[in-house]
């Protein structure tokens, strides 16, 4: 998730490198700095890495990581590339501003009324009357869905919107700005980047089943896997052999007509095949099946249930949240083995103890283990477990209080330490006063 401390124009601030620096403290293998955009283009308060300027900052927040780990703790940085998403309008403000009337709507509308007359009305009359409509199923037989989609959820680009010139372009321009971003952090001092191929974003789209482009870059898997082979060519090119290069993708998709885990398993084979180091799995997270937003919010893609299954909560069926991506992830480390390849696969999703995640260690499930809501909510857990002193370990409870903040884009903290000691000199506190922004330090009690 993305702890919103970065200014609106992308840059570190003083409260993302307290953010990392926390962390860092309990010196864990590696960290990977929150997803980061390729574009030098206005996303509010998330970092950017899409021009040189950005280069400072994030060389102060690895020298500052490398400094508060003993130089220990490895610090990657995630490239991510987003379509346009806009906010859910008002009935009158999408008919009024985004909708093109065509014939075929005066025909629908003129036999879902039973009136004639709207074949030849004027435009301004059939705006004002559908912007009247209450009824879901008189506004369907009316707008096709894509249009229905966009008034209910707020206007959202897709990469088969090949229409547009700039979305027909993607894989021309794609491959240069993650190269031009993964150069930059290295320039910066990063030990590797995580090129972001999962959930709702660019690359996992082209990934996805869904993808249906005629451009060679869809429809077939080996159309769906030819943009990021050629993303991470790019990139091998740029940063050189020796540089730490990996991605990050879906295990299943989990929506109607999305890629499943039989995808998953060819495409870690590619990955593995085309060199990269390593493996980092996910699951769900998508736009498709998100919940309908309120007017004036944009959808986000983890209220559905593949957003669900990205964030196991407690809240849960009787499966559980702990570990329950495990088996879906073990499948395509194996398959990755049994094509002769041994590319470190980075397992995650409700692992919040030392015995389960040794557990999956030891079964060969996955060879590192993700975790980034137990180490919000202890950043020394890491530490505490070298050290014997387990029992220590604050565990998450996985009630997703830190995904709703990130839902309504506030600073992100773990209800378990943000009100502790919230006037302690140390304790920089969130926009509102309310909540300190790191967790407590922690002192060893032996």
């Amino acid at each position: 998730m993305v702890p919103w401390r970065a200014t609106e124009d992308g840059y570190v601030t003083d409260d993302v490198v307290d953010w990392y620096a926390r962390f860092a403290t309990g010196k864990p293998g590696a960290i990977v700095v929150e997803a980061t955009g390729i574009r030098d283009i206005p996303s509010g308060p998330l970092l950017r890495i899409g021009d040189d300027r950005f280069i400072p900052g994030l060389r102060r927040l690895v020298e500052t990581v490398r400094e508060a780990s003993d130089g220990e703790t490895r610090l990657l940085i995630q490239l991510i590339d987003f379509l346009r998403v806009r906010r859910r309008p008002t009935a009158r403000t999408f008919f009024e501003r985004f909708f093109q009337i065509n014939d075929g709507h005066r025909e629908r509308l003129a036999q879902a009324t039973g009136d004639a007359a709207w074949l030849n009305a004027d435009d301004g009359s059939i705006r004002e009357y559908l912007a009247a409509v209450t009824a879901d199923d008189a506004l369907s037989g009316v707008l096709g869905p894509r249009e229905l989609s966009d008034l209910r959820f707020g206007a959202r680009e897709r990469v088969n919107d090949t229409h547009l010139q700039h979305i027909n372009d993607l894989p021309l321009v794609l491959p240069t700005l993650f190269a031009d971003a993964a150069l930059r952090a290295q320039t910066a001092g990063f030990d590797g980047v995580e090129l972001h191929y999962a959930h709702a974003y660019t690359m996992a789209s082209f990934l996805s089943r869904t993808n249906q482009r005629s451009d060679g870059y869809g429809g077939d898997l080996e159309g769906r896997l030819r943009l990021p082979l050629e993303t991470y060519q790019a990139v091998r090119d740029a940063v050189g052999p020796e540089y730490t290069v990996g991605c990050r993708y879906l295990v299943d998709e989990v929506i109607t007509g999305g890629s499943d885990v039989d995808d998953a398993r060819r495409y870690g084979v590619a990955f593995a095949q085309t060199g990269m180091d390593f493996i980092s799995l996910s699951k769900g997270g998508k736009f498709d099946d998100a919940h309908q937003p309120k007017v004036g919010h944009a959808v986000y893609p983890y209220t559905g249930q593949s957003g669900y299954e990205c964030m196991p909560t407690v809240y849960s069926d009787e499966r559980g949240p702990f570990s329950r991506n495990i088996e879906l992830m073990s499948e395509v480390r194996q398959s990755i083995h049994d094509a002769g390849y041994q590319t470190p696969v980075v397992v995650a999703g409700g692992i919040n103890d030392f015995e389960g995640a040794e557990e999956i260690l030891q079964r060969g499930q996955g060879d590192v283990i993700g975790a980034a809501r137990q180490s919000l909510a202890d950043p020394d857990w890491f530490l505490k477990m070298r050290k014997g002193v387990g029992q220590e370990i604050r565990r998450c409870k996985f009630t997703n209080y830190c995904e709703a903040l990130d839902t309504r884009h506030k600073q992100v903290t773990c209800q378990l330490w943000d009100r502790i000691n919230i006037q302690e000199p140390r304790a920089t506190q969130s926009r509102d006063g309310k909540r300190r922004l790191t967790a407590p330090d922690w002192t060893p009690s032996t």
